[in-house]
């Protein structure tokens, strides 16, 4: 008895296979593989007809080989995400958009995450590649050689063949950002610098010197500090030791422009903690615009990255460029915003920002 039950058990769990299902409607493998899978050989079998096959499918619970049909039609449907990290609300925001647009053209992917490991990436990227991926888009990574499949680089600056990079206009956002502060009477502003594994650090921190010159402001070193760390930007307590150096140095400064949302917030926990208020006594302006932005204590002035959409515009990059409808570019620019929240306000009447107290205090 037990012998014969697990016999059936094992019967009613084989797979049905293709050739079963056009047994039961009395046609070709052929023909019923072309309806099922839409093919445009399908066009000439009758609406009818196409029911019937439909129906037999389902009921006799018919899932297709996929594995043995992308070896058929050399196609996986499926591309390769690789990103630095996954967690951050940079790089999940970015995901979500992504599978967003996937999800609904039928595409599947695939998600390594590297942490800035050069060696990890290499061996992540060639297992993408052994499991059939028909592209690439990369978060947060530096691309320095070719792939031999398409790539969009989301946050990519690295000019090379074959590789879209869809960047912020970094200019136009250190400009809303360092203007917005001018206008409110500030002059001694702090800057924290991205680290350097980043791979929007080089093009933001180039772009704040060269706006800081149009408008007349000192980037001075003693209030700048590069979070150095390959974690400092992942999240605010990993900004908190930065923000407490920056304390520590007791030069006076009126506002903090931050690498990211992340570092802003670690700047706004560390003065508050010592005694300051935000934005009377210190305006803290932060960069992305995460979901959390919008609800820190105070809400955070900030410049918006667009990221999902970001996710998205890569996805449908990618996709266009798999199925051939749309040309390679090099680059794809994306305006920023800038929200204006309560974390910048007028500079102060009176000097100096940091006081002894808060100074000591950290």
């Amino acid at each position: 008895m037990t012998a014969r039950r697990h016999s059936g058990q094992t019967r009613s769990h084989s797979p049905v296979t293709l050739k079963a299902v056009a047994q039961r409607v009395g046609l070709t493998p052929g023909t019923v593989s072309a309806v099922l899978n839409n093919s445009p050989a399908a066009r000439s079998v009758p609406e009818r007809t196409k029911s019937r096959i439909f129906a037999a499918a389902r009921e006799m619970n018919y899932r297709p080989n996929f594995l043995a049909r992308a070896l058929r039609v050399n196609r996986t449907n499926t591309i390769g995400v690789i990103a630095a990290e996954i967690g951050d609300p940079y790089g999940s925001t970015v995901i979500s958009g992504i599978e967003s647009y996937l999800r609904k053209h039928d595409f599947f992917y695939l998600t390594v995450v590297h942490r800035h490991d050069k060696k990890l990436l290499e061996t992540y990227s060639q297992l993408l590649l052994q499991r059939g991926v028909e592209g690439f888009i990369t978060i947060d990574t530096s691309v320095d050689d070719p792939l031999p499949l398409p790539v969009v680089a989301v946050a990519g600056h690295h000019r090379v063949e074959g590789v879209t990079n869809i960047v912020i206009d970094h200019k136009t956002a250190v400009r809303l950002a360092l203007r917005h502060l001018v206008d409110l009477g500030h002059q001694n502003i702090a800057f924290m610098k991205g680290p350097g594994i980043s791979s929007d650090a080089e093009d933001r921190w180039r772009s704040i010197q060269e706006v800081s010159q149009e408008l007349g402001l000192e980037v001075q070193p003693e209030l700048t500090v590069e979070l150095s760390a390959p974690t400092a930007a992942r999240a605010p307590e990993y900004a908190i030791p930065y923000a407490r150096e920056l304390l520590a140095r007791r030069r006076p400064f009126t506002a903090v422009f931050t690498y990211n949302d992340n570092a802003a917030v670690a700047v706004m926990r560390v003065l508050q903690e010592t005694g300051r208020h935000v934005p009377g006594d210190v305006s803290v302006v932060g960069f992305d615009d995460i979901q959390g932005a919008a609800y820190t204590n105070p809400p955070l002035t900030t410049v918006r990255q667009p990221l999902s959409k970001m996710g998205e515009i890569a996805a449908r990059t990618l996709l266009d460029r798999i199925e051939g409808r749309a040309e390679y570019v090099p680059q794809i620019a994306i305006e920023p915003q800038f929200v204006v929240r309560d974390s910048s306000g007028h500079c102060p009447l009176q000097g100096s920002t940091v006081p002894e107290r808060a100074a000591l205090a950290s």
